[in-house]
């Protein structure tokens, strides 16, 4: 064919595809709709226009149109990756963790359904092989949620409701195409009936086998990445190699699923590029494969819309049964996950609950796709593939993706709609009518002062504002008569509002690069939490997310245990230093929050809610302070160091800002404002060096450091390590409680201790004691110490102190002090100390 012709055509297409996105939202249609339609009335015009005695002018074009060079191979070779790639690029995969289980029993079990109900119908109602109609289910059981996830996100419907449609139908599209894959393999070899635990036993290695490739491959990608930092384009470059490369190794090369290969690449490169490129390359290389996706899901559409004309051209009666079979099976499966499954695992706490009118939308917003196409057709090309099975595949395939664009597609905004999905709740819509009242009036306010330096006639600045004033007195009496919102629903609302405030400046602070990009991810997952925490439990269930221990969770613990277990502390040292930074930058954040507060919530919402807001900030303040003052007295040193670059990041900030001034007042020229861009660009990377934290803990190195010991011979010293024994506790532990027996000493290693007695409250650092005035009183203990950071102690037994103490001056002096501090008689504390006394 005619590269002229082939150039023009796909010139057009690309047309098409610009006209079809501004047609979908004028008709208020999905996109993948308006796509499939325009390419099957591409396709029968071309059809016609060949057939047609009219004219024989369209003939070249229509053959070229029917024609094109284009085989399944591409689809799944090119444009396949492409899309799943891209997927894993966009979505939050951090926050996804939260919900992995709904996300992947969903996904598996929902796959697991469908490919059965769907294989089973057909074999019970075709003559096709089992083997045949487990490739047709594994072929239809993939969905496309845009449409779905689009419309969730226009009604403001939960966002960890989207976050686990888009979850569930990636892991379905990967899991689908790993079987599809597999049951190819089988009727290609024409094996109709095999055994089926032979046919499963291969899974784990398409599955295990495409992991390993995928993650390899992207953290060598990432390796080769992070040292162009000067260098964005060839950034992007390997990040377009990465899917492709993973796709054809994990297939060719080791046997496995190129799809499964693919999908890993991406979660891996999603969670490690924030941390290791620049926060411009990064949003740069998420545009380019956004791009990339919407043309290759809209060529898969087009391309495969072309040949459903010809797919359906030879439709039989039987044939028709045969869609109806496949459509009420796949309907019938995924009603089963949404409303068996799905309300068992919310009813074990494993998934948020999901209401009846949301399951009701994504079971008739479950389309089918570019994915399921591709997969059609790489059936029908297939030379190894008996003809009747390739003809069956094609039109059941087909015949069901129509009905689901066609008859679902077209339909599901008016289903949402009957389900009230997209009405205001009473909340919402009395809160709307406030919001408005209050916008105009600050719109009036800043209205004024601009028409007033504008210098216009007065005639019409006041003939304006009359019009103005009487929409703005509609509103007020509106809000006036919309239904009481209670105080409760207020705080929840301006909690909501807050959190959303508190991720807007994480993102700003992310931008003037204060906030390191590897810890971003982390802080904005965090901020997440809080507002789906104020959504779903208010008060309460924002002040439970807040509260979060920031030194908890399974990463921590497996840390404590590498470092306890097998003397590895490396990744403990990692987590606490990032912990450090993220304290540090949630200080930042929070105390900016206030004016939030006053400037904005206030004026919805009222004095009351705003002080209550204020009173809860101040809270997470004073935790945030709490954390901060521990670590500051764990690790004094690295505290300064982390300080010092914060206060070196924000200097590059403003310097980087004033260059950029400078230039776009036309005070210095583009090569000289790029030759200092390029020094800041320079300072800032050996700000981003990662600063050492030493957290180990070594018993001599203790004993010879603590001002305690100071002065004692050798081999007292040697008997003190040995009689010493390390307790490591977690932030928050309490460590001896009130009316405990007192029968120990503790001496801190690490960490930071909080004691209170009386009312009073000290707090301890590396190398103090704690513990000692009970245990010579010989009374319970009446103070209380908890952990405030992660610590390592050091207990002495009574007896041993009690020696100790009497051969120890400087122990003695600490412990006269320390009576002193309380108000206590410190020679009646050594009196008692002296068995002689």
């Amino acid at each position: 064919m005619d590269i002229v012709v082939i150039t023009a055509l796909i010139a057009s297409l690309f047309l098409v595809i610009g006209m079809a996105e501004p047609l979908a939202g004028r008709l208020r249609l999905p996109y993948s709709v308006i796509l499939a339609l325009l390419g099957i009335a591409i396709g029968l015009s071309a059809s016609f226009f060949l057939r047609t005695e009219l004219t024989d002018a369209l003939n070249p074009v229509a053959e070229a149109i029917l024609n094109l060079p284009i085989r399944a191979n591409v689809f799944l070779y090119v444009f396949l990756p492409t899309l799943l790639f891209q997927v894993t690029l966009g979505m939050d995969l951090r926050r996804m963790l939260d919900d992995w289980v709904p996300i992947l029993v969903l996904a598996v079990v929902a796959v697991a359904m469908a490919t059965l109900a769907i294989g089973y119908a057909l074999y019970w109602a075709s003559p096709l092989p089992l083997m045949a109609c487990l490739l047709i289910g594994s072929i239809v059981s993939t969905t496309d949620p845009s449409a779905v996830v689009g419309i969730f996100r226009s009604i403001a419907a939960p966002r960890r409701l989207a976050r686990i449609v888009e979850g569930e139908s990636l892991l379905n599209d990967a899991a689908a195409i790993a079987l599809f894959g597999l049951f190819m393999g089988f009727v290609m070899a024409g094996v109709p009936d095999p055994d089926i635990g032979t046919a499963l036993a291969r899974f784990p290695r398409l599955i295990l086998g495409g992991a390993a490739v995928g993650w390899l491959a992207a953290r060598l990608a990432v390796g080769a990445m992070a040292p162009m930092r000067r260098h964005p384009l060839a950034q992007i470059s390997v990040s377009v190699a990465l899917p492709y490369l993973a796709y054809i190794g994990a297939e060719q090369l080791v046997g496995a699923s190129g799809v499964i290969a693919v999908v890993a690449a991406g979660m891996t490169l999603n969670l490690m590029g924030p941390g290791r490129l620049e926060p411009a390359a990064w949003t740069g290389l998420r545009e380019v494969w956004d791009l990339l996706a919407h043309w290759a899901g809209a060529l898969i559409f087009l391309l495969a819309a072309l040949l459903i004309p010809r797919l359906l051209g030879q439709v039989r009666p039987t044939d028709l049964a045969l869609i109806a079979v496949a459509t009420a099976a796949a309907l019938a499966a995924r009603a089963a996950i949404l409303f068996g499954l799905l309300p068992l695992l919310s009813a074990v706490r494993l998934s948020p609950p999901v209401e009846r009118p949301y399951r009701t939308a994504i079971l008739w917003g479950g389309l089918r796709g570019a994915v399921t196409l591709a997969l059609a057709l790489a059936v029908t090309e297939s030379v190894l593939v008996p003809d009747t099975v390739k003809r069956l595949t094609g039109i059941v395939a087909t015949g069901f993706t129509l009905f689901t664009l066609l008859a679902q597609g077209t339909t599901l905004r008016w289903v949402t709609g009957r389900l009230g999905l997209d009405r205001l709740s009473p909340i919402d819509a009395a809160l709307s009518n406030q919001v408005v009242a209050v916008a105009l009036q600050q719109v009036r306010e800043d209205v004024a002062a601009a028409t007033e330096s504008y210098e216009l006639p007065r005639e019409t600045v006041r003939a304006e504002a009359k019009r103005f004033a009487e929409r703005l007195d509609i509103a007020v009496a509106e809000a006036e008569a919309s239904a009481e919102i209670l105080a409760r629903d207020r705080v929840t609302l301006g909690l909501i509002a807050l959190a959303g405030a508190e991720r807007d400046m994480i993102l700003d602070r992310f931008r003037e690069r204060v906030i390191s990009p590897r810890l971003a991810d982390a802080i904005l997952a965090d901020a997440d939490r809080l507002i789906e925490a104020a959504r779903n439990g208010g008060r309460t269930g924002y002040m439970r997310a807040a509260r979060s221990d920031p030194f908890a969770g399974r990463g921590i613990r497996l840390a404590w245990a590498l470092r306890n277990r097998l003397r590895y502390s490396r990744p403990l040292a990692r987590l606490t230093a990032d912990r450090f930074e993220i304290l540090l930058a949630q200080r930042l954040i929070l105390r900016d929050l206030h004016g939030f507060i006053d400037r904005r919530i206030r004026r919805i919402h009222g004095r009351r809610v705003a002080d209550v807001l204020h009173e809860l900030l101040d809270r997470r303040q004073e935790a945030v302070a709490q954390w901060l003052d521990g670590l500051h007295l764990q690790y004094p040193g690295y505290a300064d160091q982390l300080e010092r670059r914060f206060i070196r990041r924000t200097a590059l900030r403003l310097e980087e800002r004033e260059y950029d001034t400078m230039r776009a007042d036309g005070l210095i020229g583009a090569e000289l404002h790029l030759t200092l861009l390029q020094g800041v660009a320079m300072r800032r990377a050996l700000t981003e060096r990662p600063i050492g934290l030493d957290i180990a803990v070594r018993k001599p190195d203790l004993v010879r450091q603590v001002p305690l010991f100071a002065g004692m011979e050798a081999a007292a010293l040697a008997r003190l390590q040995r009689a010493l024994v390390t307790r490591r506790v977690r932030a928050g532990e309490v460590i001896m409680r009130r009316d405990d027996p007192a029968s120990s000493v503790f001496f801190i290693a690490s960490g930071a201790v909080e004691l209170r007695v009386a009312g009073q409250t000290w707090r301890l650092g590396r190398g103090e004691m704690f513990g000692q005035i009970a245990m010579l009183q010989q009374k319970p203990r009446r103070a209380e110490a908890q952990a405030i950071a992660p610590c390592t102690l050091l207990v002495l037994s009574e007896a041993r102190f009690r020696r100790l103490l009497a051969r120890n001056a400087r122990v003695r002096d600490a412990v006269r002090a320390s009576a002193e501090a309380r108000g206590l008689d410190p020679d009646e504390i050594l009196g008692a100390a002296d068995p002689a006394a």
